[in-house]
């Protein structure tokens, strides 16, 4: 199995966290599972098919290429085929800075890139999934998301920074002096986020802690009461339940390699670029 990061050019950096790509061979079944999010994804089935698997244990075809919007559910999807998936990790400000579309609209939505962005949509979708490889993926992304960048007239909101601080501080970062800083009521200030990011600011918090804790796994830390201090849970039954809620595993389960879908993160194949095209 690989797993791949790439950076974005600079020009994107304000926008694109990053993107990624995962690769495997077919052998036997393979559940990869998308789990709570503060932030915003688009994801391309370039090899292989994958249906999605709801809670009833019934699957569906899910689309070979997607918007992922902020989200607070998980979700499942199965494939029994040699697979590439890649991804454009985007932070909030994507949707409504880029693309004109209201993060509220997209809360735990999931709709195709042609339903979302029509004939743009369809043309990135091709190009995509036609790319030779996941670097010529990532030259086709940036070029995509640097057109609709260069249509905007407008900066970059301020309530955007609020949610780069949220995530930045882990999901620590006070709700109230946000607020005040913005020069904003507490109730204005929660409705003009919710607008922005398509969640409350109080849920956006706890889903930043959430997405916080799981990045341990990377470092290979598997001392849940360690993770739970340092994420600033109550206790580890606080932390148990959030991470459940989140992401459906028990956090034994996905710190101690027992979860569906997480091999990549074990895997010996991971690898991270930093230069780009474009960048």
């Amino acid at each position: 199995m690989l797993y791949q990061t790439f950076a974005p050019p600079p020009q994107l950096a304000p926008y694109v966290r990053f993107f990624w790509a995962l690769e495997d061979e077919a052998d036997g079944e393979f559940i990869h599972r998308s789990i709570a999010d503060c932030c915003v994804e688009m994801v391309f089935h370039y090899r292989g098919v994958f249906d999605e698997i709801d809670r009833n244990g019934i699957t569906a075809a899910s689309p070979l290429a997607n918007i992922q919007a902020q989200s607070t559910l998980y979700r499942r999807y199965v494939t029994r085929q040699t697979f590439g998936i890649f991804g454009v990790y985007m932070y909030p400000v994507a949707l409504p800075h880029l693309f004109s579309v209201p993060a509220s609209e997209l809360t735990n939505v999931s709709p195709d890139l042609v339903s979302a962005f029509g004939r743009d949509g369809r043309l990135l979708q091709e190009r995509m999934l036609e790319a030779a490889d996941n670097l010529t993926r990532v030259a086709v992304a940036s070029e995509f998301l640097l057109s609709k960048l260069s249509s905007q007239k407008h900066g970059l909101p301020h309530i955007h920074h609020a949610a780069l601080s949220i995530l930045r501080s882990n999901g620590t970062a006070s709700v109230s002096e946000l607020a005040q800083t913005h020069g904003l009521s507490r109730r204005q200030f929660e409705r003009k986020f919710k607008e922005f990011a398509g969640l409350s600011p109080k849920l956006y918090s706890r889903i930043a802690r959430f997405q916080a804790a799981t990045q341990f796994k990377f470092a290979g830390c598997r001392d849940l009461a360690e993770i739970a201090y340092s994420c600033g849970y109550y206790d580890q039954s606080h932390f148990s339940n959030e991470f459940r809620e989140f992401s459906g595993y028990t956090p034994a389960q996905y710190f101690l390699n027992e979860a569906e879908g997480t091999q990549y993160i074990n895997s010996e194949e991971m690898s991270h670029f930093s230069n780009t095209p474009g960048g």
